[in-house]
């Protein structure tokens, strides 16, 4: 699935139509999905132009989050102009200062920026989530799980026990799903890459949001841990905690919180082992096998939890060490 970065043929038309004849039209980015950005200059105009060509996206999810969030008082990109069927958005550009860079720059800066990272969350679940989202609930976390034994465990040609693993799951995971917190809003891919530092905004606008299509409704928790056990960035286990205090004393959440945090961290990690060997694997982007040593990282810290020791054991029967960390950073020096 690795795609170029050469525009569609009807975006020219497009842009066209919309006031925008004659522009450059430059590669920006690409994603894990099949989406490719670029950024469209006209003048001292600038926008950015999402391709998302159908059959394979569709970007009425974006549209419709997108416009949610603004109107929740979260800066997310203004849509300028669509091509529904022929998978062209023509966006709002927040801006070239990406979180990433921002904070590889100016470390120092970590813990102000995570607090607003947070902010921004105690904001979105103060809304009611936005209607007609998928439930992102017990049935959906554990399903996502199957990912690791689908993907992760046959390119290790790990023979695993699969039943003792969705029970070991589902044993950590149905409290979280019982505990009466949420739904809100989940934006799901909320993390340092997908966070763009809009210039001249304040406060939690000062925050743009990108990457939202896959939004679901499910616990509070679920976004707080995308961003504080970045698959992209190591984030200080000081300023974790902070955050979640952060979180906890802005929104009054109550113990169960926290035990859903690391548990949904937990969760979201080995998924992701999952997602980056599907990446690798199927669709041709063998980069991703890079962060596979923080991901591990990660899951064993959030396993120390005494909550979920029935999915460490799981962990510690199935997966023996040297197919954990070790065969990826062997892979990344190769």
């Amino acid at each position: 699935m690795a795609s170029t970065m050469t525009p569609p043929p009807h975006a020219a038309d497009f842009l066209a139509a919309n006031g925008w004849a004659g522009a450059a039209i430059l590669p920006l980015a690409g994603d894990a999905s099949f989406r490719r950005y670029f950024r469209v200059v006209h003048g001292e105009r600038l926008a950015v132009l999402m391709d998302a060509p159908p059959p394979n996206e569709d970007p009425r999810p974006f549209v419709a989050v997108a416009e949610w969030l603004g109107n929740a008082g979260l800066s997310a990109p203004e849509i300028l102009a669509r091509d529904i069927e022929g998978g062209l958005l023509l966006l709002s550009d927040l801006g070239n200062d990406r979180l990433r860079e921002a904070l590889d720059a100016a470390p120092g800066r970590e813990r102000d920026l995570y607090e607003v990272a947070t902010d921004v969350l105690v904001h979105l679940h103060r809304h009611p989530p936005m209607e007609g989202l998928p439930r992102h609930g017990l049935d959906q976390w554990l399903d996502e799980l199957m990912l690791f034994p689908d993907w992760y465990c046959r390119a290790l040609d790990l023979q695993v026990d699969v039943d003792g693993y969705r029970e070991a799951w589902t044993e950590a995971l149905a409290p979280v799903a019982r505990d009466g917190l949420g739904p809100v809003t989940v934006l799901r891919d909320y993390h340092a890459e997908n966070v763009m530092l809009v210039a001249g905004r304040q406060g939690v606008a000062h925050f743009g949001l990108l990457d939202f299509q896959d939004a679901l409704a499910g616990h509070p928790a679920y976004d707080l841990c995308s961003v504080l056990e970045d698959a992209r960035r190591d984030v200080s286990p000081e300023v974790e905690r902070a955050m979640i205090d952060r979180y906890v004393a802005a929104t009054a959440a109550p113990p169960a919180f926290e035990a859903a945090y690391w548990a949904l961290a937990a969760q979201r990690n080995t998924r992701i082992l999952g997602v980056f060997t599907r990446l690798w694997k199927r669709d041709g982007k063998p980069h991703y096998r890079a962060f596979q040593p923080r991901m591990w990282g990660l899951l064993e810290r959030d396993l120390e939890r005494p909550h979920l020791a029935g999915v460490r054991a799981w962990f510690d029967r199935n997966v023996p060490p040297d197919c954990r960390s070790a065969p990826w950073t062997e892979a990344i020096a190769a």
